[in-house]
Order: structure tokens, then sequence, then C-alpha cells
């Protein structure tokens, strides 16, 4: 481990709770790695106390934090500035604190699942079809603002709560067509891609109910779930021969970023750095 010495640069990641964060196994891979003087530290941060906790950062001469639960959206009005991809999804996930000590509000989200979906699927095209979004939440947000500003020619959302599918697609705006749940299955005809970015399938939940046989089987599957690793959604698409890719990655891949704001290097992700951050859970 690399001694810190008292130039070392800070960073860390707000949340509540914060102690099952990969974030600072993930980053702490990275410093150690390259060698970095510098340390990324977990802060359990009250959520009546984030404004607080923000406003100390330049104090404390921290370069960053991320942001995860229950803190993305409150951020985006205590921040200085935001990029306009923070303010289109309407979340903050990493802060970063220029020269002047003013807090700049950033949403990696969506990159970080493009990057990752890119990365295992050399040959998804996003103009090849409509893509279907399962879900309606924050992480569905920042996916439906990748996916339509990437190009895809149409983007089904498909919601439990049909309301806030339909709020979503009026907010975003593009081709977006907001479907009923019941109607999941059909939604997959002729589809270029499946997203699940719900709860379902994750540990302590039920799993996704959804018919597959109406999805092309060359259309990749991607659960952000990454625990289990394996969900009953991707062992399902696996076995009828659907190119499947798993939640992990898309952790792994918005962390760049912030990382290289904060520590001055662009790390890679890398399967030695997948393993490890898979071995702390």
């Amino acid at each position: 481990m690399t001694a810190l010495s008292g130039k070392a640069k800070l960073a860390g990641v707000f949340g509540w709770p914060v102690a099952h964060s990969r974030s600072p196994r993930l980053h702490g891979f990275w410093l150690e790695r390259h060698g970095i003087d510098g340390a990324y530290l977990p802060f359990a941060v009250r959520p009546e106390n984030l404004a607080a906790a923000l406003r100390a950062l330049p104090v404390l001469g921290l370069r960053g934090v991320n942001l995860t639960l229950p803190h993305k959206e409150a951020a985006l009005g205590l921040v200085d500035r935001a990029s306009e991809e923070a303010k289109r999804i309407g979340a903050v996930n990493t802060i970063v604190v220029d020269g002047e000590g003013r807090l700049e509000g950033r949403n990696t989200d969506g990159y970080g699942f493009l990057a990752h979906l890119k990365a295992s699927m050399a040959g998804w095209l996003p103009e090849s079809g409509p893509a279907v979004l399962l879900g309606a939440g924050g992480a569905a947000r920042a996916i439906a603002v990748a996916l339509l500003d990437a190009g895809v020619p149409e983007l089904r959302l498909v919601n439990r709560t049909p309301e806030r599918a339909a709020g979503l697609a009026k907010a975003l705006g593009g081709n977006i067509l907001a479907m009923p749940w019941q109607n999941r299955g059909e939604a997959l005809d002729g589809a270029a891609l499946l997203v699940n970015s719900t709860t379902l399938g994750m540990v302590g939940n039920p799993p996704l109910d959804i018919d597959l046989s109406r999805l092309p089987r060359q259309a990749p599957v991607y659960d952000i779930v990454y625990a289990p690793l394996e969900t009953p959604l991707l062992a399902a698409a696996r076995a009828r021969g659907n190119p499947c890719v798993d939640g992990i990655g898309m952790l792994l891949h918005q962390a760049r970023p912030g990382f290289a704001a904060w520590f001055g290097v662009e790390p890679e992700v890398t399967s030695e750095l997948r393993s490890f951050v898979l071995a702390g859970s």
C-alpha cells in the first residue's frame, strides 16, 4: 500500500449508509496500481448533513466525492454548477472541487452503462434497432439519456408504475414510447437491446418475470443488478442464446471520470480489477 504524505490527494464517497459501497475498494485498487499519493474514503453522511458536508470539501482539501443513495438528487441543488447531463438526469453522482473551491456536479452513470455495453458487445450499434428499458427510477433516467444521446432510434420504456414511465418520457423528450408493465413481453418484439434497471432479480427481491420469446436472439440483454452477478434474467437469456452483460461493469466504468479528475490518471477497467472488486463482496 502506498504511504500517504502531507500532499496526499483525497477523495471519497458520501452515502447513508455507506458501509456496503464497493467504491473505496475500486478506487483503492487504482491508487495502488498507479502508485498515487492519495486516498479514497467512505463517509457516512446523514441526509440532513449533506449540505454542510459538501461545503466542507474545499475547506478540508478534498478534491471531490462520489454520491450514492440517498444523496444523488439532493446534491443537484447544492453544487455551484452542474453538467448538462446531470441536469437532464436530475441527479449527481460525482463532484469535482475546482481550483477556487467551487463544486461541479456531474453524472457518470450513463457513461458507465454505455462504456460497459460497448466494451462487452463490440458488435452492438445504437442505430441497430429499438431498445427496451425496464424501470423508470434514477438509474433508468441515466441509461435513457445515454441511449438517446447514442442514437437509439426508439426507446421503449416499461415500468410497473405507468405514470412514472410517462413522466420520464415527457421529461426527456426524444423517441420514447412508454408502455404498461403487463405488455413487457410484447415490448421485446424486434428489439435490439433489453436493459433491466429495476431491482427485480436482486438478492432479497423477487425475480423479474418476463417472457423472452419475442426478443431476437442476437439482441444483448443487460441487467444492471450485480448481486447476484448472474440474475435469473441473464440465466434465461443465456439459455436461449442471447449475449449477456452483467451489472458490475457499469459500476467500474462510471468510476473512471471521477478518478481521472481527482487523481490525474486515466484508469483502465480490467479483468483483474473486476475480480478484485467482486472478491470484496
